[in-house]
């Protein structure tokens, strides 16, 4: 877009120093750096909003798109009542069934069942076994 080569550069810097002046030249770039720092971001806060008006148009064309083809799918399949097979009906639980963790069905489909809460074990002597002594010798 603005193409400026080293060589204008320098000439501007040069006639920046000698119109300028030596001791206002600092002070001079300094405001321009503030300008162009401002310029810079009225660019980015353009082109953030050109941006977030581009993709909004995206997604309501995309939406519009869904929902034509949600009616097609509609149209061409509508919605039955599901019967039931019996087979594939659930049968309700025994008399003084108790329900377990583990027969909790998963609330979202196609998610992993929650974990199986297990009793912990309760560990007995075996007959013949005696504990160790205090002392942590084994007992004559």
């Amino acid at each position: 877009m603005f193409d400026i080569a080293p060589t204008e550069l320098m000439v501007v810097a040069l006639v920046a120093l000698v119109v300028i002046g030596p001791k206002d030249l600092p002070k001079a770039m300094r405001i321009v750096g503030l300008w162009v720092g401002k310029a810079r971001g009225v660019a980015r806060q353009f082109r953030s909003g050109f941006d977030t008006m581009v993709r909004e148009a995206e997604l309501a064309e995309m939406e519009k798109k869904w929902a034509e083809e949600n009616a097609r799918i509609m149209r061409e399949h509508p919605s039955e009542p599901a019967a039931v097979h019996p087979i594939d009906a659930p049968s309700p639980p025994p008399p003084g069934h108790v329900a377990l963790v583990h027969d909790a069905e998963p609330t979202v489909p196609d998610a992993t069942p929650a974990p199986v809460m297990v009793e912990r074990p309760e560990l007995r002597e075996a007959p013949g076994d005696h504990p160790p002594a205090a002392d942590g010798k084994a007992p004559s």
